[in-house]
């Protein structure tokens, strides 16, 4: 394979942890472990001197955490897309990194072929939820507008419905089109139709929308019938 391989610095507390995610990022012929840190302060120090394209940080670690050291790369200035990689399902700890600066919050229990798809898709500018984050938020803000809102949908392609719904998987471009057997240029063609239709600017948007709407159940991946 030619090309920049995306160049990742991993932040965690736990050497294991640590090993076992460099293992899995270094054997993708496109990713690539360019340093790693065992504490929040020293993850700041090390992004901003080997300048990632992508940072995976932990949340609880001795001194400064995860969501801290979050806000501290981001003010000074670093384009490094942070994913916050972490054990914690927790919807509130997911909006304080979101808020700090996260391009994304991602599950340890997820499959290791997610990950490297997560970070391909943050290096490409994605902004990643997983999927049980993304519905408890939308759990605490559905509203009374469901029929306005479901009208929506009623402009999408039964293709573009298949795309809204494994949006709400929390699935990257890369393994939206491994789901559908699609290429990734003709998914990011159906996800921006997608985003034009809803009359929305991101994924986690549309993902929103379809929950609030009715258009997907939290607990399910099945939309409704239009």
């Amino acid at each position: 394979m030619t090309g920049r391989r995306t160049r990742v610095v991993l932040v965690d507390d736990h050497v294991l942890v640590r090993s076992g995610i460099k293992a899995l990022l270094d054997a993708e012929p496109d990713l690539e472990v360019t340093g790693e840190a065992a504490d929040g302060a020293a993850g700041v120090e090390l992004t901003l001197e080997r300048h990632p394209d992508v940072v995976l940080m932990d949340v609880w670690m001795p001194g400064i955490d995860g969501i801290e050291a979050t806000k501290r790369i981001k003010a000074a200035g670093s384009r490094a897309a942070v994913l916050v990689l972490t054990s914690h399902d927790d919807h509130q700890l997911a909006l304080r990194a979101i808020r700090a600066g996260a391009t994304g919050y991602f599950l340890k229990d997820a499959p290791p072929a997610r990950l490297a798809d997560a970070v391909r898709a943050v290096a490409a500018g994605e902004t990643l939820l997983a999927a049980p984050i993304t519905k408890r938020l939308v759990e605490l803000q559905l509203g009374n507008a469901r029929g306005a809102l479901l009208h929506r949908f009623e402009t999408l392609t039964a293709r573009e419905r298949d795309i809204v719904r494994q949006l709400a998987r929390g699935f990257s471009n890369a393994t939206l089109a491994a789901e559908l057997e699609l290429s990734e240029a003709t998914v990011k063609t159906h996800v921006n139709r997608v985003l034009t239709k809803l009359s929305v600017t991101s994924r986690v948007q549309a993902v929103v929308l379809a929950y609030e709407s009715g258009f997907v159940k939290p607990g399910h991946t099945e939309g409704l019938e239009l």
